[in-house]
């Protein structure tokens, strides 16, 4: 899972496509692929929080 949300941070446009629904994590349940764009939701409302 590590080297799994390692590869998200490097690539926010898959981030985006798992927000759509255009991509799938094999492997993962809908319950974590669903936690994993939270979590990158949140990140992304802090940075903005902090910068904004």
């Amino acid at each position: 899972m590590i080297k799994l949300i390692s590869l998200l941070e490097e690539n926010p446009l898959l981030v985006n496509l798992l927000k759509e629904n255009k991509l799938s994590l094999i492997g993962v349940t809908e319950l974590e692929q669903q936690s994993i764009v939270a979590a990158f939701e949140e990140e992304l409302c802090l940075v903005s929080r902090i910068w904004g």
